[in-house]
């Protein structure tokens, strides 16, 4: 049987532009408000405002947020681990673009 175009898709587009406050990015991730606060810590989130009740993140940080979540769950990462996989993961991402620039991978 065929499946239809949305079937067992599940995800979300944002886009780029879109600003999230921090209950709103809580919402969206399906985080708490100090889980946020320790990604933001760790430099996984750089949110603009001077605090909590003014921080606006990025459409990309629920992405992030949402696989810092995942990392935290399903390998009992803390914050600062969580930090490095996602910064090399970032890097090996980095590495295969230059790469297929390059026409090597």
């Amino acid at each position: 049987m065929a499946q239809s175009a949305g079937e067992g898709i599940d995800g979300i587009i944002v886009e780029e532009e879109m600003v999230f406050t921090l209950v709103e990015l809580c919402r969206a991730a399906g985080a708490a408000p100090a889980q946020i606060a320790g990604l933001v810590d760790e430099g996984v989130l750089e949110p603009i405002g001077s605090g909590p009740d003014e921080w606006a993140f990025g459409g990309p940080a629920l992405r992030t947020t949402r696989v810092a979540l995942r990392l935290t769950t399903e390998l009992e990462l803390g914050p600062a681990e969580v930090a490095l996989v996602l910064g090399l993961l970032e890097e090996i991402h980095a590495l295969r673009a230059r790469l297929r620039r390059a026409g090597i991978g």
